[in-house]
């Protein structure tokens, strides 16, 4: 489903404003942040390949669409790829450092292998750019063609050469949940080449269940499929097996969070779950990082009690519009001790991107 919006609906981008004093811990280190090519190759070898995207002007100077096949999926900022301007939002926002990532639409595990790859890596060059004009603000969290294993552990091996932290992938590949067994070669280089896992929701399940408009795709799809992929990491004990692995999940974890008590429950109940989950799931989730987006200190509180204080890091969802404009707030709001504090605005971000 396309998420196409309207000039109007992203020209916040880019005023975040820090209100109230900043944390004694210093800035904020921003896992989930995206970018958007200003633009795409026209064609490859000649041809348009099926899901090939292209930018087109929005009537503003600022602002751009981006085209999949010829419609409107989503009306970004320059921000999305402009990144003096990026750097002076980070500034006004408290944030040290961002790791950037693709729009999630972009990971194009649905096109063509062949094609996916060459979009893919045309994607990750354009973020290395960024990365290198940032003096040292941005790291890079790439993307690889997730339908064909070894593409991606190609395009993998070659992201860690030019300096990126990590990658970015789907919740699901075309279904396919992040725990799955077939996806885990994919995970175990990862681990052995050291490179961060940052996992974003993507086509979520169960879109035919919601009733209103296409926006709740993000509002409620999101942390949806979100928690199910993070729990099929824990029912496949995929963790015990990787444990050098560091993988993290969008949205605050997804459900997850409201999920496992019920989890645990059922791994205390039915011998099935403990056959095929070698540790109890709140044990298994603590080897899990997560983002802090879910808006709400209260719920912020839970995550943070799910996934242990030394899991979760500030996530904004820059530059769209649906994001966490006051990110070191929100945090600053939930924990009150401040070496807490330095870990979720900082220093669980460093530690899952490599940096220390």
């Amino acid at each position: 489903m396309g998420m196409a919006t309207t000039p109007a609906e992203v020209a916040g981008a880019g005023t975040d404003r820090w209100r109230g004093p900043r944390p004694a811990c210093g800035c904020g280190v921003d896992v989930h942040a995206h970018a958007v090519p200003a633009s795409f190759p026209a064609s490859l070898r000649g041809r348009v390949p099926a899901g090939w995207p292209s930018m087109a002007p929005a009537g503003t100077a600022c602002h751009a669409h981006v085209l999949i096949e010829g419609k409107v999926y989503r009306t970004v900022s320059d921000r999305c790829w402009d990144v003096p301007k990026r750097l002076a939002d980070l500034e006004e926002t408290g944030l040290s450092l961002q790791a950037v990532s693709p729009m999630p639409e972009l990971l194009s595990t649905w096109m063509e292998p062949a094609d996916a790859a060459e979009l893919l890596a045309y994607v990750n060059d354009t973020i290395a750019e960024m990365v290198a004009a940032s003096g040292g603000r941005l790291a890079g969290l790439g993307a690889v063609p997730l339908q064909d294993l070894d593409r991606a552990v190609a395009e993998l091996q070659r992201l860690k050469g030019i300096g990126f932290a990590g990658v970015e992938i789907g919740s699901n590949v075309n279904g396919v949940p992040v725990g799955h067994p077939s996806l885990e070669p994919f995970l175990a280089a990862a681990a052995a080449l050291d490179m961060a896992v940052f996992v974003h929701a993507l086509r979520p399940a169960g879109m035919e269940r919601l009733v209103g408009p296409k926006n709740l795709q993000q509002v409620l799809g999101y942390p949806t499929d979100v928690g199910l992929a993070a729990a099929s990491v824990l029912t496949t004990g995929l963790m015990l097996r990787h444990p050098r692995l560091r993988i993290a999940f969008s949205h605050g974890g997804g459900t997850l969070a409201a999920l496992l008590p019920r989890l645990e429950r059922g791994w205390h109940t039915f011998p099935a779950l403990r056959e095929a989950m070698p540790e109890p799931p709140s044990a298994g989730a603590r080897r899990l990082y997560c983002d802090a987006l879910v808006f709400d200190a209260p719920m912020l509180r839970g995550v943070i009690a799910a996934f242990g204080e030394d899991r979760v890091m500030i996530g904004t969802d820059y530059p769209f519009n649906f994001r966490d404009e006051a990110p070191l707030r929100r945090i600053c709001e939930a924990v009150e001790d401040e070496a807490t504090r330095a870990r979720l605005l900082r220093d669980n971000a460093r530690a899952f991107l490599g940096l220390d």
